[in-house]
């Protein structure tokens, strides 16, 4: 797919199309009944199992559901699983806490 975005991605999204033609083919599933259930054209289905940068994501993920897979996308741009976020993070951490004076109001 020619397209200005980067080659990795053009890469994880002909994965990603590759995986969901295959999970159909195991459920028996035509590409008329996985576009039904995702209220999309049998075209645009084809677009998204080609890998095609162009499909929304909302259909993309209405394709991980309709094929029980929805699941599986709990794990992307996790927090908890961002190492170089968590280490940026801790680098930004001040080195002292100083508490502020507490204000008292009971004259």
């Amino acid at each position: 797919m020619k397209s200005n975005i980067p080659f990795e991605v053009n890469q994880a999204l002909e994965t990603l199309g590759s995986n969901i033609h295959r999970a159909r083919v195991r459920r028996r599933m035509t590409k008329e009944e996985l576009a039904a259930a995702c209220q999309v054209s049998r075209k645009t289905l084809y677009s998204l199992e080609k890998g095609d940068p162009g499909v929304s994501l909302g259909v993309t993920f209405s394709a991980l559901w309709a094929l029980g897979l929805l699941d599986s996308t709990n794990a992307i741009a996790d927090p908890n699983q961002d190492e170089h976020g968590k280490i940026l993070e801790a680098a930004r951490q001040p080195k002292r806490v100083r508490h502020s004076k507490a204000v008292d109001n009971d004259f």
